[in-house]
């Protein structure tokens, strides 16, 4: 009895010991965000104004708004998600509906694991060699967002595929049983339930997506371009790029650098807004389904 008494009692300790080490990290992570969050807030709030989010920039971006890169960041992101989402759904439905487990299914997933471990700079020299030149599409909103799209692509592949993985099976007997052929389930059965984690994978690209800097760079973001785009062939400016000029290059750094952490600001905000927007959107579909 003793024995199992001090047996119980060490599991206890080990328990408790456990999860307050857990506590203490998910603490320090949430610090750590809470840190960098304030010290952006702090710091760019200063410069935040309806000029500065509306107005063109002037005197070498050392002056007046940063309107271009926002809607320049908005091209790309909607871009690179009209190319990357329906080419990584489709591909995570052959992935796992369609193809049996073997030799193919094992290199596709090898492949796509490959993909997502190359630098971003790789994606943009790729893109700027087939897209830009190649293609002749030029520095261009469509280069870019071909360039962002291969670089997110096999974040919502993978994510997809587990989305649709976690449909159970029984689901799919079921559609089969009544009659219905395999695309009638999938369009019908699997992805209706699927839906809201699909998503899941497309705010992770967008959070992706928004902060990169090496791939449009060599695809289609301006140093310095006052004017908004006319159509997708036309450059633009674009936050990530913007910020990293004025806090590094060619600038005032003095006077450029509270413009620089009103960029980042405005920069997380946008992230944010769409997070928020996507989760909601994830939250109507999921209710739906329980629903139905």
């Amino acid at each position: 009895m003793k024995t199992d008494r001090k047996l119980h009692l060490a599991r206890q300790r080990k328990q408790v010991i456990a999860f307050n080490l857990f506590r203490i990290l998910s603490i320090t992570v949430v610090a750590i965000l809470f840190i960098i969050l304030s010290f952006i807030i702090f710091n760019g709030i200063k410069v935040i104004s309806w000029e500065f989010l509306t107005a063109m920039p002037k005197e070498g971006m050392t002056k007046g708004g940063i309107f271009p890169a926002i809607v320049g960041t908005l091209c790309l992101i909607s871009g690179s998600m009209l190319f990357a989402g329906p080419v990584g759904v489709l591909s995570a439905i052959y992935i796992n509906e369609y193809t049996r487990d073997g030799v193919l299914k094992r290199f596709i997933k090898l492949m796509t694991n490959n993909l997502a471990g190359i630098p971003s700079i790789v994606f943009g020299l790729f893109g700027m060699s087939l897209f830009v030149n190649t293609l002749g599409f030029g520095d261009s909103i469509i280069a870019g967002s071909f360039t962002l799209g291969l670089l997110t692509l096999p974040v919502v592949i993978r994510t997809t595929e587990e989305s649709l993985k976690s449909v159970p099976d029984s689901f799919r007997h079921g559609s089969y049983a009544l009659g219905g052929t395999k695309l009638q389930t999938i369009r019908k059965v699997v992805l209706p339930i699927a839906f809201p984690n699909i998503i899941t994978g497309l705010i992770l690209s967008i959070g992706r997506v928004s902060g990169e800097t090496a791939p449009i760079l060599f695809t289609v973001a301006a140093y310095f371009l006052p004017k908004l785009p006319h159509s997708i062939f036309d450059q633009v400016m674009a936050l990530p790029y913007h910020l990293y000029v004025i806090s590094t290059s060619g600038t005032n750094i003095t006077e450029s650098r509270p413009m620089a952490y009103g960029t980042a600001l405005v920069l997380i905000a946008i992230v944010l807004i769409v997070n928020i927007s996507a989760n909601g959107l994830r939250k109507y579909f999921g209710n739906k389904v329980k629903m139905n």
